[in-house]
């Protein structure tokens, strides 16, 4: 595997750790361990993901986040406390993929995924809490299933051609990005018009 492969890797699979953490730890944990799938070289440096206790919490926590993340204003308090958790996780997922003894790419391999983990989940939390405002709930759990099936497709995606993976991702994150700005700007303008809508009232 290329340089460039070895980084895009580490950034798809941190920019997914910033969606679904526990899904991305207990999926390669689980790959590593019984062999489903042919995982990269440079993922052998995760072996410490296929160590029974790590799969088993990794599981529960995907379990527990699957539901949440259904669920309005659950979601956006799973977020809230995961805003630290999430960005950690994929920085340490980048650096044990990255598995340099060079203390330069070391820290470089830290922060791009600690970065890429904080954006993917800036955009995850920024989208989902205007999804969580409409007052039915069908939408959130449409937007939540999409997520859960880009995250495991784009995870496989990752292990087969990681340049491909990183690239789609980061599309995806930055469309929700923009969609959380343009939604903003939309709530804006119609607060704006509302407020200059003439106060109703009659003289007696």
């Amino acid at each position: 595997m290329s340089a460039a492969e070895i980084v895009a890797l580490a950034a798809s699979v941190s920019l997914l750790a910033g969606w679904r953490l526990y899904l991305v730890v207990f999926a390669t944990g689980l790959g590593m361990k019984y062999g489903w799938v042919a995982l990269p070289d440079q993922l052998r440096a995760l072996d410490v993901l296929a160590n029974n206790w790590i799969v088993g919490i990794a599981g529960v926590g995907a379990i527990a986040e699957f539901f949440a993340d259904k669920i309005a204003w659950v979601d956006s308090a799973w977020d809230a406390i995961h805003s630290v958790i999430r960005p950690l996780g994929g920085a340490m997922l980048s650096l044990a993929i990255v598995d340099s003894a060079d203390p330069t790419w070391q820290v470089a391999s830290f922060l791009l995924g600690g970065g890429a983990a904080f954006f993917a989940h800036a955009g995850k939390a920024g989208a989902r809490t205007l999804v969580n405002a409409s007052p039915e709930p069908f939408s959130n759990v449409v937007v939540s299933a999409g997520e859960d099936v880009a995250t495991a497709g784009l995870l496989a995606l990752a292990i087969a051609n990681p340049i491909a993976a990183a690239l789609i991702a980061l599309i995806l994150v930055i469309l929700s990005l923009w969609l959380v700005i343009a939604a903003r700007r939309a709530l804006k303008r119609l607060f704006n018009r509302v407020g200059m809508q003439p106060k109703s009232g009659g003289t007696g």
